[in-house]
């Protein structure tokens, strides 16, 4: 039987509470409004990574944001047309995260507008190969057709 958020405490449930609590801190540090991060995650794998439906402030009761927590880089990303899903947002990361993961393995910051990095440069040898893992880890469960049946 399925877990849900109404379930009694057990090591699943347990994570969840701990990623969401995560979740909430990482985008109060990064000055993100929002309208409340969801009880329980629009997709995840036990222990491994969830993926969050963040509310809108504009517009009650619509995504406005995805964040993504686990074993892996805490991040989000606005929902637009183009991330109204979370196999979307899925993508959204992996292909920032290949992006920042080849800037790292070529030494120089990533350029663009909303550029960003993670980690220092003394840090990138052994950031670059957990990041690309994560992001390669996502690529291929996004693209993987049994987990998405309509």
């Amino acid at each position: 039987m399925p877990e849900t958020p109404d379930s009694p405490e057990t090591p699943e449930s347990a994570w969840i509470t701990a990623e969401r609590g995560k979740v909430i801190a990482y985008l109060a540090q990064q000055g993100c409004q929002h309208g409340g991060v969801g009880q329980w995650p629009a997709l995840h794998l036990d222990q491994c990574f969830a993926i969050w439906a963040v509310q809108s402030l504009k517009a009650e009761g619509r995504t406005g944001w995805w964040a993504i927590s686990g074993d892996l880089p805490t991040d989000y990303m606005s929902a637009s047309s183009t991330a109204d899903h979370p196999r979307a947002a899925m993508r959204h990361f992996s292909t920032q995260w290949l992006e920042i993961a080849a800037a790292m393995a070529a030494g120089k910051p990533r350029e663009g507008d909303g550029a960003y990095m993670m980690g220092t440069p003394d840090e990138w040898p052994r950031l670059e190969p957990m990041l690309r893992s994560r992001a390669e880890l996502l690529h291929d469960l996004a693209e993987d057709p049994t987990l998405w049946a309509e």
